[in-house]
């Protein structure tokens, strides 16, 4: 494994931690985004049918079509970017 790949994880898993643990309202667009990166990164491209609102599931998944095209390593990024850029958050 390359030392690009173990950064990225690395960085990866501290963003989610850091979002996973956030504890004031965030941004629906944002969290849209968040939801689809995490699935890329995860290569998870499954679409859930938990009992949620019609509305809900349809902004899920068009969210995840917009990056189907992503492979898990650009999702990683996209992800980590995207904590940096909307939260007090950065990769040190």
């Amino acid at each position: 494994m390359s030392t690009i790949t173990i950064d990225i994880n690395r960085d990866f898993n501290r963003a989610v931690h850091y979002v996973n643990s956030y504890n004031k309202p965030i941004q629906p667009d944002i969290l849209l985004r968040l939801y689809a990166y995490y699935r890329m990164a995860h290569e998870d491209t499954s679409h859930s049918t938990k009992s949620e609102e019609p509305i809900i599931k349809a902004f899920k998944l068009n969210a995840l079509l917009q990056v189907l095209h992503m492979d898990s390593v650009e999702a990683k990024k996209n992800y980590v970017e995207l904590v940096s850029e909307a939260f007090d958050f950065s990769i040190s």
